[in-house]
């Protein structure tokens, strides 16, 4: 990024080079050199002038300066004149390599002709300054495009290399170049144009994973914005469904996940829990053990390890307390009326029975860990993450699951004493299979990491911890508002 920066900086500048020539005068001063006694100094700068990658350097900075990089248009030909007035009809040249135009067209359904709907941002016709929306395109490369389909000109401009000609009718009133906004999204949904029969033009269409960042630098159609990825190369923008059109194309669709964009802004802000969602696939303990046990096997260890960094919430208990038990150490021990007035209050982020006993985790344990500037290790079902994923909180959300085999596999439980009773049926696979898939399409977008229970889950959980604690994240917008 600084060479980068540093980059734009000397392009700012303008620079030109000092001379043209700059291995003839190395090659002059290592002759100049040699001709008499020289001195240490002399000697380490004829080592340097004469040495291959120098010269390689000096050969290529000549190659550089002596070239002229400004693209050279023809001159037009002397027989293009307009069958209009001259003041109504304007001739774009431009240059374009492999790269799009840049620009999308539509038909007017009354009058029949072919108008520039759309300049992508950082594309070849924003960056002239000379195609605008609204534009009348008439002729490309002296081609009347009068009668042919958007289609066919679309096609026709993007197998078009080097210096295009455009003959345009300009608009009414010429819009102003797009102006690069603030906004920023989260995608929460795989995007891919050339599988979007709906998009207006797949060329033009910006692909993206759940998860990436995208600028918004145009929102002035409702149906399809323009995009960037953010910490992308490429500075052109691309379409990309509106998040009011995809939220309705979902609402038609068999899909059940909330798929649409969503405010993020990335700014320094301390993480300052972590929460654990558990999986709902409950086959997976036939060969796992129980995935809750595993779970709390992992906070442990990163407990012990950095006990002054890193807590859990004490979760309280109905049951009596243990002989070797100490109050607000394993438990909170209290009353079933003092649990069910706090239940009935909503002082719990989850509870639930067990053997007859009642268990919960509060949200003033979760406020009692973080008073102590501590990061607190909560993991919870998923129904509890809405309720957590606050302004107050800025949990960062992991989704601990188990691997599940691939189809047509049987494995035996290592927990299980053998026999049938552990082996994983077909049945028990593709159970828990749509089990993940429903995890994934109700809760995948409140989820900010997704950690495979195997040999390596401690290690690449303690390599999120460290990166939670020194790198920032794209965060919801209300979160840095609160």
């Amino acid at each position: 990024m600084k060479i980068h920066e540093k980059l734009r900086q000397y392009e700012r500048q303008s620079p030109t080079p000092v001379l043209h020539s700059a291995s003839t005068l190395a090659e002059d001063v290592a002759e100049e050199l040699q001709s008499g006694p020289m001195s240490a100094e002399e000697k380490e700068l004829l080592h340097l002038l004469t040495s291959p990658h120098l010269q390689a350097v000096l050969s290529v900075h000549d190659t550089v300066a002596q070239k002229n990089f400004d693209p050279v248009l023809p001159p037009l030909p002397d027989d293009f004149e307009d069958e209009l007035d001259e003041e109504s009809v304007k001739i774009v040249r431009l240059v374009k390599n492999k790269e799009p135009l840049g620009a999308t067209i539509r038909r007017d359904e009354s009058t029949g002709a072919v108008i520039v709907a759309r300049i992508m941002k950082g594309g070849a016709a924003d960056r002239s300054g000379l195609v605008h929306v609204g534009d009348e395109l008439r002729e490309v490369n002296g081609s009347s495009v009068m009668h042919k389909r958007p289609d066919e000109i679309s096609q026709l401009l993007s197998q078009s290399q080097g210096s295009i000609t455009l003959k345009i009718i300009p608009a009414i009133r010429e819009e102003d170049k797009l102006k690069e906004s603030k906004v920023y999204m989260r995608a929460l949904f795989d995007y891919t144009p050339l599988e979007d029969k709906a998009t207006p033009c797949q060329e033009a269409g910006l692909p993206f994973k759940r998860g990436d960042i995208l600028q918004v630098v145009s929102q002035d159609d409702q149906t399809w914005w323009q995009a960037k990825r953010v910490a992308d190369c490429n500075l052109r923008a691309g379409l990309v469904p509106s998040k009011q059109f995809q939220e309705r194309w979902d609402k038609t669709s068999i899909k059940h996940t909330p798929y649409y964009l969503k405010a993020s802004q990335h700014i320094t802000i301390r993480i300052n829990k972590l929460l654990y969602m558990q999986s709902l696939e409950l086959a997976a303990y036939l060969y796992t053990g129980s995935l809750g046990a595993r779970i709390n096997e992992l906070k442990q260890k990163v407990i012990a390890e950095n006990p002054h960094r890193y807590a859990v919430a004490v979760p309280h208990t109905t049951r009596p307390k243990k002989s070797n038990e100490k109050e607000g150490v394993e438990y909170h021990f209290v009353t079933k009326q003092v649990f069910d007035a706090d239940a009935q209050n909503n002082k719990f982020i989850e509870y639930g029975e067990y053997k007859e006993n009642l268990y919960g985790t509060s949200i003033e344990a979760i406020r009692s860990v973080q008073a102590k500037n501590k990061m607190c290790l909560v993991d919870v079902q998923p129904e509890a993450l809405k309720a957590l994923r606050t302004a107050e909180f800025k949990p960062y959300v992991i989704f601990v699951k188990p691997r599940i085999p691939e189809s047509r596999r049987r494995r035996s439980a290592a927990t299980s004493p053998g026999g049938e009773h552990g082996r994983i049926t077909e049945e028990d696979l593709q159970e828990m299979r749509l089990s993940a898939q429903q995890t994934d399409q109700q809760y995948g977008h409140l989820v900010d990491r997704v950690l495979i229970k195997e040999d390596t889950a401690c290690a690449e959980l303690r390599s999120i911890l460290e990166r939670l604690e020194r790198e920032t994240f794209w965060v919801p917008v209300s979160w840095a508002k609160a």
